[in-house]
């Protein structure tokens, strides 16, 4: 389900005229012409696409604001959240648990089981806290307080289903012991002018810290809209091996699939629809959203 990192388009090209053919000493055509001159353009250490038909950092500006409405709305919203983890060789098994993703009244997210683990996992072990660790990741929204911690780079354009999206490098500008930051790409989408999709790991002084037991550490995460105009997070995916007692190792997937989203007993105010607004979200599932990129 995994795609590969997105291509960036950076060609070494290298113009070479064929050289000239030795001629006969032993005849009096002359001396042989002199060698004919090779140009050498060398790769760039940064892509360089074209330029996009808006600025960078307009682009920047405006997801970075619509990142800001969308954080708020995604904590109003409680909603189910499923947890499967996948042997995809050798005998092969399978762990999944669920639980409910939601606010208290003190205003605090927590994450509580509703279906209890069930695993036929064959070559691995795992408990609840190993798959907390998931959970416990940050859930990346590139809000505009959140902008000068990262270098932005504009690497181009591509298609990620019916989204045509503008993609960017994003990296942490330094790092420290106790915070988590996000190192990949993001894609953006170039109507809504909002994320819609990323790729990466969570780094921080130490490395790479995606949790204990469990060997993930790149994440695609995709996202669905919501009431036409909010982009939330609601796929995440990882693959991974470990070494085992086989012939080969292990190679593992874990998803995060977010649905039944409901708007919480307690919502904040400045951002609730207005009268004009569509339908709310609640009424109808994450799954028949329109117009999402669709995992793969």
């Amino acid at each position: 389900m995994t795609r590969a990192l997105a291509a960036m388009a950076v060609m070494l090209l290298t113009a070479c005229a064929n050289p000239a053919r030795a001629q006969d000493q032993s005849n009096d055509q002359g001396p042989m012409p002199a060698a004919p001159t090779i140009e050498i353009k060398r790769m760039p250490s940064a892509p360089q696409p074209p330029a996009p038909a808006m600025p960078p950092p307009k682009i920047i500006q405006a997801f970075a604001a619509n990142e800001d409405a969308a954080r708020k709305v995604y904590e109003t919203y409680d909603f189910e959240q499923t947890i499967r983890l996948e042997e995809l060789n050798g005998p092969g098994g399978k762990l999944t648990i669920t639980g409910l993703q939601y606010t208290r009244p003190d205003g605090q997210r927590v994450w509580r089981v509703t279906k209890p683990l069930q695993s036929d996992l064959k070559l691995t072990t795992y408990t609840v806290d190993d798959l907390r660790t998931i959970l416990s990741l940050p859930l990346f929204f590139l809000t505009s307080d959140q902008i000068g911690s990262y270098d932005l780079v504009y690497a181009g354009k591509q298609k990620v289903d019916e989204i045509n999206a503008y993609i960017f490098q994003v990296k942490p500008k330094r790092l420290d012991r106790g915070r988590l930051f996000f190192d990949g790409i993001i894609y953006v989408d170039d109507q809504d002018l909002a994320i819609v999709e990323t790729y990466g790991k969570f780094v921080n002084e130490m490395g790479n810290t995606a949790g204990t037991k469990l060997p993930f550490s790149l994440f695609e995460t995709f996202r669905e809209n919501f009431q036409n105009k909010y982009w939330l997070p609601t796929y995440t995916t990882s693959d991974d091996f470990v070494d085992v007692k086989a012939d080969e190792p292990l190679h593992l997937r874990i998803v995060v699939r977010s649905a039944n989203f409901k708007l919480n007993a307690a919502p904040t105010p400045a951002v609730l629809p207005d009268a004009n607004a569509p339908a709310p979200a609640q009424e109808e599932p994450a799954d028949s959203l329109p117009r999402q990129p669709q995992p793969r």
